[in-house]
């Protein structure tokens, strides 16, 4: 660990839990997003250790901090996996290599988190929460997925949005965000990861025809959130039904 890392690290050591989502927040505003997976690690399992689960707002900024770091480094190897003209084949590899670590890393971090503490804290609960959670786990080993040829990281993906969608189909409403975005990354992963185009359109349409038929039941707070990906949905289906190309995720 660098000293800069370990500076950072020590910025939360005694603090209290109100202290340390202050630092989150800054961290946040500073788009300092490592730094903010940090403090999120701490404040996860100084809850942790209370018994307590993250509220809705700690739980969206862990994963603000996952999802920044975690997508700006995907960004990375898709750029270096598409090859360059005239470059050292070579030494490409060997690049790409050091960000799949990195990659492979910061993925097991959070999954740490979710396993160990957050989804135990919760399960059972049948509510969105768990879900979110179980959501979280299918789209990291997803994540690992993209680059690492390894059966049990495309198992546990499978494992855990099946698991999620078990949760959200009995508990929450067709319409509902988190059960609309579930359904978006877990068809993704069936169509990407899985190579399994047949369920991954099953999964997709079914969704979003049961999302229309219950339209009329969305109210103002989550009415663009879930109508956004309702059309997600949509433009996934009709790309993977005509041609190949880049499909849509949350």
């Amino acid at each position: 660990m660098s000293s800069t890392m370990q500076e950072i690290e020590a910025l939360a050591d005694g603090l209290d839990i109100a202290k340390v989502v202050e630092l989150v927040r800054i961290a946040e505003t500073a788009e300092r997003y490592e730094d903010m997976c940090v403090f999120v690690k701490k404040l996860v399992k100084l809850k942790a250790a209370k018994g307590e689960d993250l509220d809705v707002d700690e739980r969206n900024l862990l994963s603000v901090a996952y999802k920044n770091v975690v997508g700006a480094k995907r960004a990375s190897w898709r750029t270096l996996s598409g090859g360059f003209d005239d470059a050292d084949t070579d030494l490409l590899e060997k690049y790409k290599k050091i960000v799949e670590d990195e990659l492979e890393i910061i993925c097991k971090e959070v999954l740490t988190l979710l396993t160990e503490h957050l989804c135990k804290t919760v399960e059972g609960n049948g509510d969105e929460t768990e879900v979110f959670y179980l959501k979280m786990c299918g789209d990291y080993y997803r994540y690992m997925s993209e680059f690492k040829e390894d059966q049990k990281y495309k198992d546990s993906a499978e494992e855990n949005y099946k698991k999620a969608m078990d949760v959200a189909e009995k508990n929450l409403n067709e319409t509902h965000p988190t059960r609309l975005g579930l359904a978006l990354n877990f068809s993704v992963c069936y169509y990407e990861i899985l190579k399994e185009p047949e369920k991954a359109c099953d999964l997709a349409k079914k969704s979003f025809d049961a999302a229309i038929e219950k339209l009329d039941t969305l109210n103002d707070a989550s009415y663009k959130d879930s109508t956004l990906i309702m059309q997600l949905l949509r433009d996934n289906l009709t790309l993977w039904t005509s041609s190949d190309g880049d499909d849509n995720q949350e």
